[in-house]
């Protein structure tokens, strides 16, 4: 087995007032908005869904025998099962689990009280201010690696922080997963497109982390959504036997555009994901009982004049919250949210939507979060400049998660009064001096200078600052060390699975 090598500390060591952590461990009670009531009648749909409206497995036979070995009841490709089994299976899951990373001191736990931050996902195009929009390109690709690598407030690496397009579809894993296991030492996901990706990135991980650590521990995570409404295709089944069977983790996730794959009403469409998710969980469960699962929600409303998702509405905000609810009644760690907008640039309308996106997930209790940076023109695009914005904002959420109201003795301060008096200030006292550093969240893009400043600094607005930083970033980045024979035995085996696969650009 293989040695693990650690790395140097993050990028900055601590920034603006928040401790370096791998992950957040919550302190904030989580907001809980639905009564014993509306409980209730989500669950009983739910129920209903499961029971007697049933959830197709197409095209792959083997998920359908396993159910009908297990005593599901299955006409053509729909399967219905009671309930009250399909929740006992769910509760097989673990509330948490550990993602082992390459540096073990930047490992996550992934459930409970613990909040997992990742960048955005599956973006054709990036954007910067010199660039402009364009394909995702292998370059791209490797920069938004190592700015996820080196921002503190990215827990995750995730996996395609956008589509390196200039590489045949047939071949891109391949390079994704060298560059993620090779420029950054974070967790990641896998790929799950094909069943072979699947298997190459359960196979390169066992060459990082060795067989018998990898036996023992989830050391990658695949990314599955449903086909809503109410279909699970072989994509899905098939990354569950690669994933699931070696004891990998599996995010699932219904992805439902109210009016469109699931009722307009989000009453409905909470409970239509709650049930697909629930009804994959089980399959998962029955493959491997244990195996690690995050139950998923991305709930998007939609404009009902031109069909196109919208995003921080009032109704998918509401769903964060009741999917939060639900999924910790289930047992399950949660995926949900993040910092998504429609807007086409970092404006005002892509601050608006992304806060509302970001605190509504921060306060459901969301365990592992893709999207939390860089999403920009419904996950068409990522932004450079906006992955570093979300990414400084993210500091603000990991501190008020992690800390809450500390009523410690050095918090309530009762020597400094001995020393102010009335009418005094408490800028030179000796609490304010040992506490200066920490006391505040600092974030580095703000501006808080007064105009006059402002504009003898070139009168710079945030898209401007955050551009300068992330080149920056760049400037000083440093790959984390890998022992030569692991790095050697992944590109041998990149090289030889190239050879084996003809290019496909489709």
């Amino acid at each position: 087995m293989a040695r693990r090598t650690r790395s140097s500390r993050s990028y900055e060591a601590v920034v603006s007032g928040v401790a370096a952590s791998p992950y957040i461990q919550r302190q904030l009670p989580f907001f809980d908005v639905l009564d014993d009531e509306q409980v209730t009648r989500l669950e009983e749909q739910v129920d209903w869904i499961l029971q007697d409206v049933g959830i197709a497995f197409r095209d792959d036979p083997e998920s359908i025998t396993l159910w009908k070995k297990e005593g599901a009841k299955v006409e053509g490709d729909i399967v219905r099962a009671p309930a009250d089994w399909i929740r006992a299976l769910c509760a097989k899951a673990p509330r948490e689990f550990k993602q082992l990373a390459r540096n073990p001191e930047r490992s996550v736990v992934i459930g409970g009280n613990n909040q997992v931050f990742a960048p955005i996902y599956g973006a054709p195009f990036v954007r910067d201010l010199e660039g402009g929009r364009r394909y995702g390109d292998m370059r791209a690709f490797n920069d938004l690696v190592r700015l996820t690598y080196m921002h503190q407030n990215l827990h995750h690496g995730g996996f395609v922080t956008c589509e390196p397009c200039d590489v045949p579809v047939s071949k891109r894993h391949l390079d994704m997963l060298y560059s993620h296991m090779t420029l950054s030492d974070k967790p990641h996901l896998g790929a799950i497109t094909e069943m072979s990706r699947a298997q190459d990135s359960v196979d390169m991980a066992e060459i990082v982390f060795g067989a018998d650590v990898m036996a023992e521990n989830c050391v990658i995570m695949g990314n599955v959504n449903t086909n809503s409404p109410l279909l699970v295709d072989k994509v899905v089944t098939e990354a569950a036997r690669v994933y699931s069977t070696r004891g990998q983790g599996l995010v699932v996730v219904p992805f439902i555009l109210s009016g469109a794959m699931g009722p307009v009403s989000t009453a409905a469409s909470v409970a239509q994901a709650m049930a697909e998710a629930m009804m994959v969980c089980a399959y998962v469960q029955l493959l491997r009982p244990g195996a690690p699962f995050v139950l998923g929600n991305f709930l998007s409303s939609m404009s009902l004049k031109t069909g196109a998702p919208t995003f921080g509405m009032p109704e998918p905000i509401v769903s964060n919250y009741a999917i939060g609810q639900l999924a910790r009644r289930a047992g399950l760690p949660l995926r949900c949210g993040g910092s998504l907008t429609a807007s086409k640039i970092e404006d005002a309308q892509a601050a608006y939507e992304s806060a509302d996106s970001m605190h509504s997930t921060m306060l459901a209790g969301a365990n592992f979060v893709l999207h939390s940076a860089g999403w920009l023109e419904g996950g068409l695009c990522t932004g450079f400049e906006k992955l570093i914005m979300d990414a400084d904002r993210l500091g603000s959420y990991q501190k008020v998660l992690g800390e809450g109201l500390d009523v410690s003795d050095e918090e309530m301060a009762r020597d400094a009064y001995s020393e102010v008096a009335p009418g005094g200030h408490f800028l030179g006292c000796g609490h304010t001096m040992r506490n200066y550093k920490t006391a505040f969240y600092d974030p580095k893009l703000t501006d808080s200078d007064n105009v006059e400043s402002w504009e003898e600094g070139g009168s710079k607005d945030m898209r401007t600052r955050a551009y300068a930083r992330w080149n920056q970033m760049l400037k000083d980045y440093k790959a984390p060390p890998m022992e030569a024979s692991i790095k050697e035995a992944l590109n041998a085996y990149v090289a030889k699975r190239k050879e084996e696969l003809p290019d496909a650009w489709y």
